[in-house]
């Protein structure tokens, strides 16, 4: 198998529930604990609930906040909406520092921004900033974020894309959604469960996107190829990323 296909593996490396508890908020199942994170669930009040833990919405914020000051992870204060399914009704929000450690599934978007070549199609890379929380220094995509409570992918596309990049809505105004990968991974934070959107854009040569917000250092026109070299040999783009890419390449014809 073409080795590229570690980068799935590699994000798909968890098995459920492997030795976690499912969380539920009432009887909607949302997540999944490590017995550290129960224990605290059950002290705070939460049910058993047949091979489970089911707690309210309030009762969850209680844990989170309370995990976090003991250190377990860093609060971002950005709220996600949590749901038991990904397009169903929302049940609770969570700190999104939180989510790895409740096993709750996070929603993202990334932006593949393409941009017309005599030699085909090249994609804008960003690198993320040093001081990233989450691999930092590593490439990225010209736009890609989470998806806080209360917006949907699209909204949260137009609103990073300015943030991030300068992209006015204008040029985005092309974009098209193209698909979305779910993985499951196992990752030092704790569980990442993880829908992200995937939109392609074409961008006119002359737009030169501007790092506005901090979160990466800058940005390089790369030719497909080169992504894909980069990719297929090497770990140098953030972990989710390569799979976003990895279906870009398929798309185009790059892979077998």
């Amino acid at each position: 198998m073409d080795p590229i296909f570690r980068h799935v593996s590699a994000c798909n490396n968890a098995v459920l529930p492997g030795g976690r508890t499912p969380l539920h908020i009432g009887r909607a199942m949302v997540g999944y604990v490590a017995p550290g994170v129960l224990s605290a669930l059950l002290a705070a009040g939460a049910d058993r609930l047949g091979d489970g833990v089911s707690v309210d919405a309030a009762g969850l914020g209680r844990v989170a906040r309370a995990l976090s000051a003991a250190g377990h992870y860093a609060w971002r204060d950005e709220a996600f909406d949590v749901r038991a399914e990904p397009d169903g009704p929302v049940v609770a929000t969570i700190d999104r520092g939180a989510l790895p450690a409740f096993g709750i599934r996070a929603v993202g978007v990334h932006l593949n921004a393409l941009v017309a070549g005599p030699g085909g199609p090249r994609l804008w890379v960003a690198r993320r900033a040093a001081d990233k929380l989450l691999d930092p220094g590593k490439l990225d995509h010209l736009v890609a974020g989470g998806v806080p409570a209360g917006l949907t992918p699209w909204l949260t596309l137009e609103k990073e894309a300015e943030e991030e990049a300068g992209l006015p809505a204008s040029l985005l105004a092309g974009a098209r959604h193209v698909g979305v990968v779910d993985y499951a991974m196992a990752r030092d934070e704790g569980l990442r469960r993880d829908r992200l959107h995937c939109y392609d854009v074409d961008l006119p040569e002359w737009f030169v996107p501007e790092a506005r917000d901090g979160e990466v250092e800058g940005f390089e026109l790369w030719t497909l190829p080169r992504v894909l070299d980069r990719v297929r040999e090497t770990d140098d783009f953030k972990f989710n990323v390569n799979l976003v890419l990895i279906e870009l390449f398929r798309r185009h014809g790059l892979l077998g």
